[in-house]
């Protein structure tokens, strides 16, 4: 059974759905942003930055933008993975269409790129979510980027992130770009303990030094493997054979620091809109009431 119902959070107008198996909250007086997660009675695994003024924010001479946290739509330019308009301000209010078994929030008209950006949600089952991230061309004018969803989570100190790698085939390998140093953050160094490679995944134990990764991975899933919570939150977007990736990645994670979030990222391959066109990254969504096994069962058992 499903159940969506208007609500606010945070003070924004926000729309919520609940299964047996979870809660989600998506905001759309702001944004928008998939605001909460959990299981029914649990706590939000998404970081919500409700704080005023904002704890965490980009502040520009002529431009602020505000993180809020939660899960949100970005673009990237060819092979950059972060540029300008990667953060561009999305605070203004949008709008909500409910249906059945889900949703869809779009946000407001970026008056310098021509864009809207959105996200739509459908119950696939009780513990399953397909999370569509959208895209429209607005303008006159062609759009070229690639597509980027970014879900902002709360670690504790017993949460794992894992990211399983290959392919099985006789050729197999897995590409991971190591940052250093990036637009004034990282620690400076290359040598970073709190990633470890197994024999079949990429595991993060974060550790609160602020570092990124960005990584090849065919099954393009993520998961937080939360003991603490009891749960197994995992998000798939697979890689696209013979397309364009930015940064040839599809998937990245970033550690904050001290914690404060551990951001799972999914990237789609490039591409041009005409006006009136859009796009759409399709990611799926699941969250378990159960751990999964760091090597093998995240694959395996999802």
């Amino acid at each position: 059974m499903t159940a969506i119902t208007s609500t606010t959070f945070g003070g924004f107008a926000a729309v919520e759905l609940s299964t047996p198996a979870l809660k989600l909250i998506a905001v759309h007086g702001t944004g928008p942003r998939l605001a909460w997660l959990s299981l029914p009675t649990g706590d939000n695994l998404l970081l919500w930055d409700g704080a005023k003024p904002a704890t965490y924010a980009r502040t520009m001479p002529d431009k602020s933008w505000t993180l809020r946290g939660g899960h949100r739509v970005w673009t990237a330019r060819g092979a950059a993975d972060e540029s300008e308009e990667t953060y561009q301000n999305d605070d203004a209010p949008g709008t909500c269409q409910t249906r059945a078994d889900g949703f869809t929030v779009m946000g407001a008209v970026d008056p310098v790129t021509r864009t809207r950006r959105g996200i739509a949600v459908t119950v696939l089952a009780a513990d399953r979510l397909q999370v569509d991230n959208i895209l429209v061309n607005e303008g006159d004018m062609l759009y070229g980027c690639g597509m980027w969803a970014l879900t902002c989570t709360v670690p504790n100190p017993s949460t794992r992130y894992v990211i399983p790698l290959g392919d099985g085939s006789s050729w197999d390998t897995t590409t991971i770009t190591v940052f250093r140093t990036w637009a004034g953050h990282g620690t400076g160094s290359f040598r970073e303990e709190q990633f470890e490679l197994t024999d079949d995944a990429y595991v993060l134990t974060p550790r609160g030094r602020e570092t990124k990764r960005m990584i090849k991975a065919p099954h393009g899933m993520i998961a937080m493997v939360d003991a603490q919570r009891g749960c197994t939150f995992s998000i798939s977007a697979p890689w696209e054979a013979g397309q364009t990736y930015p940064g040839d990645a599809n998937l990245a994670m970033y550690v904050g620091p001290d914690n404060f979030m551990v951001e799972m990222e999914t990237m789609g391959p490039m591409v041009v809109l005409k006006p009136g066109q859009q796009v759409v990254h399709r990611q799926l969504w699941r969250l378990q009431n159960s751990v999964a096994a760091l090597t093998g069962g995240v694959r395996n058992g999802l």
